[in-house]
């Protein structure tokens, strides 16, 4: 059996999130980030499930609270006790593969904190935490001994995979294995075929050494939206530009040059000690009939609205004030890891222990 890495636009069961706490980095900006994370909630949950990893039960008790006022759908709500380094859960949730008859199955990859830039050691170990709570129903969970990040690689769902040298050939991320290494290994477990490398692009602020879902993805199997900078004064012009040459002579599975959609940068922004941070509207997160795209308060916001409208003609596009989350240099993407059909189906009903799920309203989450 081959695996295939289904495209993010496919059938999805629900989305992950792992919610920011006080004992992490978003301590300071608690305030203002949880608003965010749970408009996030409210919007997934009114189309498919919402899994939510909490630290502990104060948390769930609290995280609930926030959703009732948000106006989520409740009765699509999953929460579930796990420790957590922070909340990038991206990177550090499964991704899910499908088998010949579209059964999926959980890949854990190994997660060291984007190359050991942060702790991480808590949000390694949250996937396996989960499916020993049966979050993921009869769903198998493989771990892999192989650093990588979901937001590293983007798919098409037909073998395809878009991703950046300065991710996957880091010496920090696994120093033992070279570029034809790492490509046997995307062909063994995600069933890739085609891997399209690109050897430029980059945003300040970024800390993922270029994580693909910052720059570029499909939007369908022929079509890229892609980051764009048009000017030359602004640092990311040379990356960017020379990251958009390497799009335009890629090609498709038929041959053909892919149809490219250029999303532009809003104006920079900065925190408080003068580092640029990371604005991208490439973060998007595609969902059941929705595209939730990070909006920064900028007038490119409309432009990219509309760029991803392009992309996207079927489904709405929800702008997502994103601002709050780029202060952790990450954004809308980087925050939710899609779950497809079938790996929140079937789950066992509620138990007594505190890390048991806690559904609300009496129906299954899920699609």
């Amino acid at each position: 059996m081959r695996p295939r890495l289904p495209a993010e636009w496919e059938a999805q069961s629900g989305v992950m999130l792992t919610w920011p706490h006080d004992r992490s980095d978003w301590a300071p900006l608690l305030a203002r980030v949880e608003p965010v994370f749970a408009r996030i909630a409210r919007e997934i949950s009114r189309r498919e499930g919402v899994l939510i990893v909490c630290r502990d039960e104060t948390l769930r008790r609290r995280v609930l609270q926030q959703l009732r006022e948000a106006g989520a759908r409740l009765d699509r709500i999953d929460t579930r006790l796990a420790p957590s380094n922070d909340s990038w859960a991206r990177d550090h949730g499964p991704i899910t593969v499908l088998d010949d008859h579209d059964a999926p199955r959980l890949l854990d990859f190994t997660f060291n904190g984007w190359g050991g830039k942060y702790p991480a050691d808590l949000d390694d170990a949250i996937s396996a935490h989960l499916a020993r709570q049966g979050a993921f129903g009869g769903t198998p969970r493989e771990h892999i001994d192989l650093v990588l990040e979901g937001g590293s690689i983007d798919s098409d769902g037909h073998g395809r995979l878009l991703t950046t040298e300065a991710c996957l050939l880091s010496p920090q991320r696994n120093p033992q294995l070279g570029k034809a290494a790492i490509e046997q290994a995307l062909r063994k477990h995600l069933g890739a075929h085609d891997i399209l490398w690109l050897k430029h692009g980059a945003l300040a602020g970024d800390d993922t050494d270029s994580h693909i879902d910052t720059l570029a993805r499909f939007c369908d199997p022929r079509t890229i939206a892609h980051v764009s900078c048009d000017d030359p004064a602004d640092e990311h012009y040379a990356e960017l530009q020379a990251m958009q040459a390497e799009l335009q002579v890629l090609r498709d599975a038929n041959g053909q040059p892919y149809r490219l959609l250029p999303l532009p940068l809003p104006a920079a922004r900065f925190n408080a000690d003068g580092k640029r941070l990371p604005a991208t509207y490439a973060n998007f997160l595609i969902i059941n009939g929705a595209v939730l795209m990070p909006a920064y308060g900028d007038p490119q916001d409309s432009v990219a609205r509309q760029r991803l409208q392009a992309g996207f003609p079927d489904r709405a596009i929800i702008a997502i004030d994103a601002r709050p989350l780029i202060e952790q240099f990450g954004s809308l993407h980087c925050v939710t890891m899609q779950l497809p059909a079938g790996v929140l189906d079937g789950r066992p009903g509620c138990q007594s222990s505190n890390d048991s799920p806690q559904r609300h309203g009496g129906t299954e989450k899920g699609r």
